[in-house]
């Protein structure tokens, strides 16, 4: 529930009241500022929508802390350029102050209403006498009373959790301020390969090995959609596999998660339906069935495991990787190269944590442990990468401190994104109520930590392009080949090649001479 002293002094105008307005599966809550005309959402399954229902328990914000120090918190909010604006955290101020007036007062007609009820009762008998009736009268104007200033909490409550719900973690003192180009360089590992050719981009290489296929597909699944074949899918699997021995060892537990989940998960993680996330999340239709979701990544089930779970210290860390398919909505910018880079589906090996929190460090050191994996993964299989510590910008609403790693890709002359490590702290633990009992008998919250292990389609452009050869052939790295059913190299005998015939190569021979003058 939320904690601090009731401020009985100030009073917030009611002529900036919040207005609700319901509609079918969610509430539709007003900014309390009435000049920007913003509507927030809390999304029929949210966090805030479970809270009300009694599904789950009240989220604990420290709005004593926030309240005194409102600047710096407005400072996390401007660091992060996020959705959410900074003059949203005086707002809340502004909020809070009324809402404790509202509570006091109606706490005070509370117990003027149990005062005149008991005076009601001395009167036993009495039902036609002046007193009575007097008494009567006063009750249906505190009853309208209260059910109007409880009607009003709600209210503030409402525009309290929206903002509370949507403001960033804090920041470790060590993140650089900025986006992504203030990035802090921590560690160079590997070589980048020479060629003494022009290398050749892993959509091209696939293509022609017949491993990998994106077109022909704007009628079969979509845009960013694609299909790995023969070689392609063995490559796949050799990779997944390769990761899970290697956290198997390590005394990971494998876990299969649900791929569906209530956008109430996903806030908890802190991703967020109702804002810039909405359009990266596919959603089941409403009307036909559950609100569910379809998650981005294996973190989101993991952490939906532990959700209202009590952990002993004496269990603590508790370490586990999931395989799943990963769903991603995201809009194309235009500036990405056509591939695999970035698309709407694709396999990931996800690592997850749950620590203590006695000195605040453990989930540090995990963190770190992590990025350590990370780096071995990488380094056995040969490749070139470097580790970013990540600025402000680039940390999302949960993250404390964010590692990218970032693996040199010759097709496209540059470094990309293969994996992150993300320090959450208690961000996901106190939305989520993931708990732990200390030896003195007393809950406190976890940390969560999560990093990506493997994410198959970056790890394929990087095996394609960084051990491409002249003939175009490719050569497995040597820690996949137990993995690959014996193939030591990649070559065309190894896809599955296919001539297209369908109407849209019919339609363009039809018109090559009308498109030849665009050339």
């Amino acid at each position: 529930m939320i904690r601090t002293a009731i401020s009985r002094s100030v009073f917030f105008p009611r002529t900036i009241r919040p207005i609700l307005t319901q509609q079918p599966g969610r509430i539709l809550a007003r900014c309390c500022s009435s000049e920007d005309g913003k509507y927030l959402l809390h999304e029929r399954d949210g966090l805030y929508d479970h809270m009300t229902r009694g599904i789950i328990d009240k989220i604990e914000f420290d709005v004593d802390h926030i309240c005194q120090n409102v600047d710096s918190v407005a400072q996390r909010v401007r660091d992060r350029k996020g959705e959410m604006q900074e003059d949203e955290v005086y707002r809340l101020v502004d909020l809070w102050q009324e809402r404790c007036r509202v509570k006091v007062e109606v706490d005070e007609i509370q117990e003027q209403r149990q005062a005149l009820a008991g005076q009601a009762k001395g009167l036993k008998g009495q039902h036609n006498s002046t007193e009575f009736k007097d008494l009567q009268v006063k009750g249906r104007q505190l009853r309208k009373d209260f059910n109007e200033a409880s009607r009003y909490e709600t209210e503030l409550n409402s525009q309290l959790y929206n903002i509370l719900l949507r403001l960033p973690n804090s920041c470790h003192p060590s993140v650089p301020v900025g986006d992504e180009s203030q990035a802090r360089l921590v560690e160079m590992v590997g070589e980048k390969p020479s060629f003494k050719f022009v290398p050749r981009g892993h959509l091209e290489l696939g293509e022609r090995l017949d491993i990998l296929q994106l077109r022909h597909l704007a009628n079969v699944s979509g845009h960013r959609s694609y299909y790995l074949k023969g070689a392609g899918a063995l490559l796949q699997h050799a990779l997944v596999q390769f990761t899970q021995d290697r956290l198997y060892r390590q005394g990971f537990t494998p876990l299969v998660v649900p791929d569906f989940f209530y956008p109430a998960i996903l806030e908890g993680c802190g991703m967020m339906k109702a804002g810039a996330f909405d359009t990266q999340i596919y959603t089941l239709d409403s009307t036909k069935h559950d609100p569910l979701c379809l998650a981005g990544t294996a973190e989101v089930g993991i952490a939906g495991m532990y959700k209202d779970h009590v952990l002993q210290a004496n269990q603590l860390p508790q370490r586990s990787f999931a395989v799943s398919t990963c769903y991603r909505a995201e809009t194309w910018s235009g500036t990405e190269p056509y591939g695999i880079y970035r698309v709407h589906h694709f396999t990931k090996v996800e690592m997850f944590a749950v620590t203590a929190n006695e000195d605040g460090t453990e989930s540090d050191r995990m963190q770190q442990e992590f990025v350590s994996l990370q780096k071995d993964l990488y380094s056995e299989l040969g490749l070139c990468f470097r580790i970013l510590d990540m600025p402000t910008q680039e940390l999302g609403l949960p993250a404390h401190r964010k590692y990218d790693m970032e693996v040199w890709m010759p097709g496209r002359d540059s470094f990309g994104e293969v994996s992150s490590a993300s320090n959450c702290t208690d961000y996901q633990s106190k939305r989520l109520h993931i708990r732990y009992e200390t030896e003195q008998e007393e809950l406190k919250y976890a940390h969560t930590v999560n990093a990506t292990a493997c994410a198959v389609p970056r790890l394929i452009i990087s095996i394609l392009e960084n051990f491409q050869q002249e003939d175009g052939s490719v050569v497995v790295p040597e820690a996949l080949q137990p993995y690959m059913a014996g193939k030591k190299v990649l070559t065309v005998q190894d896809g599955l090649p296919m001539k297209y015939m369908g109407r849209e190569r019919r339609v363009f021979k039809q018109h090559q001479k009308k498109f030849s003058m665009y050339k």
